[in-house]
């Protein structure tokens, strides 16, 4: 699982835009 979510996160990086990247990270931490 944690593999799964490494790879849907480095593939959220490169469709997010940093701003909405960065509130992504807030939402999930």
């Amino acid at each position: 699982m944690i593999y799964y979510n490494y790879y849907r996160y480095q593939w959220n990086l490169k469709k997010m835009t940093p701003v909405q990247y960065r509130d992504h990270l807030l939402k999930t931490a």
